[in-house]
């Protein structure tokens, strides 16, 4: 099975907090007869919202690995005792069959090495501004994610922030004109995406 894992850590945990946090996924992963995909350091960011906490800062690191459901609890163990990392998430991507197009469409406007959005393109090829095609497909009340093949991601936001107001409310179905299926995955990227801070509760901003 692939797997995705982001983590956050400390602000000053430095290439010290990096290097660690990479090598013990490596044995876990390793220990498991799995493989690392992916490894993508996104560096410090401002968090969109301050957490609970007030901590405003931290330093994000991703994963994509195959492995098995054991690697996993073992990663859990081992990071939720690590006083470097504030927060992580483990999410399932897809069989292992799928790996190679799974690395290949990895794109984050956060990465430096896999810098990109899903959405890169589509304003030349509908040839309008991307805001205004959508406002296109809302009156229509069709879905802009099935017609363009997009899906929402958590780690990037230009798949889903038009879906947020102002004030942080995630807009129904009946406005956006996307699918029930498209608008309960935006849910969830969205609530993934708030949880590790990439996306605040009560605004359209992002991480930076």
């Amino acid at each position: 099975m692939i797997y995705e894992l982001a983590v956050v850590l400390k602000d000053g945990s430095g290439d010290a907090g990096v290097e660690s946090t990479t090598k013990t996924l490596k044995e876990i992963v390793a220990q498991h007869g799995g493989e690392i995909l992916v490894e993508d350091n996104w560096g410090v960011l401002t968090f969109a919202q301050p957490s609970s906490a007030g901590i405003k800062r931290g330093g994000y690191l991703y994963f994509m690995y195959s492995s098995d459901t054991e690697a996993n609890k073992e990663v859990n163990r081992r990071f939720n005792i690590d006083e470097s990392i504030l927060k992580y998430m483990v999410l399932r991507l897809g069989e292992n069959a799928e790996a190679e197009a799974l690395v290949k469409n990895y794109k984050t406007p956060y990465s430096t090495s896999h810098k990109g959005s899903a959405t890169d393109g589509i304003s030349e090829e509908s040839g309008m501004d991307m805001e205004k095609d959508r406002k296109k497909f809302a009156k229509r009340k069709t879905c802009w994610f099935t017609a363009k093949n997009v899906k929402a991601d958590w780690k990037d936001p230009k798949t889903y922030s038009w879906l947020v107001n102002e004030f942080g409310k995630i807009s129904p179905a009946r406005v956006s004109g996307i699918s029930r299926k498209h608008q309960r995955v935006a849910n969830n990227a969205i609530k993934r995406a708030r949880n590790l801070g990439i996306a605040s509760a009560l605004s359209r901003r992002n991480a930076e």
